[in-house]
């Protein structure tokens, strides 16, 4: 008890009174801008991570989109190849038939001209057979000959023929 008699209590209470006018003063001009200043960095922190929340899924859609359309753009690529693959193998079959039908009209061309050459050289034989054949009737009527000599005649007359 003796320490509770020692206090005094004047200057206790001066103290009491300062240290409340300090807890005053500093809550009232330091407090508050430094409790604003604060609240102005904590909301800042939260807008940038916001502001990168944001960004991060912009970026995932970005990517999202940039997938899509190289997938896209694959599926044209192998469109357009496979239509041009289409297109030449039918380029290349319209050719060949076409190379075959020119083939088969000159094949019947060349056979029709054979058949007309065969025919025309059958008929000039049959031409120069016949006038052979008059031509030695004749001989031989306007000429008794025996055998052997009408085999000579026919074969003189051949030779003659045959050297013209």
């Amino acid at each position: 008890m003796e320490f509770i008699a020692d206090i005094q209590w004047g200057n206790a209470l001066y103290q009491l009174v300062i240290f409340s006018l300090l807890i005053w003063v500093v809550s009232r001009w330091a407090l508050k801008p430094l409790l604003g200043v604060m609240k102005k960095r904590e909301q800042q922190v939260n807008d940038n991570l916001d502001n990168a929340e944001k960004n991060r899924v912009e970026a995932e859609q970005y990517l999202e989109q940039q997938r899509e359309e190289l997938k896209k753009a694959r599926e044209e690529t192998q469109a357009m190849l496979d239509n041009a693959t289409k297109m030449s193998e039918q380029q290349g079959k319209e050719i060949l038939d076409n190379a075959k039908e020119e083939a088969d009209r000159i094949k019947e061309a060349a056979v029709s001209d054979i058949n007309r050459e065969k025919e025309q050289a059958l008929e000039s034989v049959r031409d120069q057979v016949a006038s052979l054949s008059v031509a030695i009737a004749t001989k031989v009527i306007e000429k008794e000959l025996d055998e052997n000599e009408q085999e000579k005649l026919i074969d003189s007359y051949l030779k003659e023929v045959g050297n013209e």
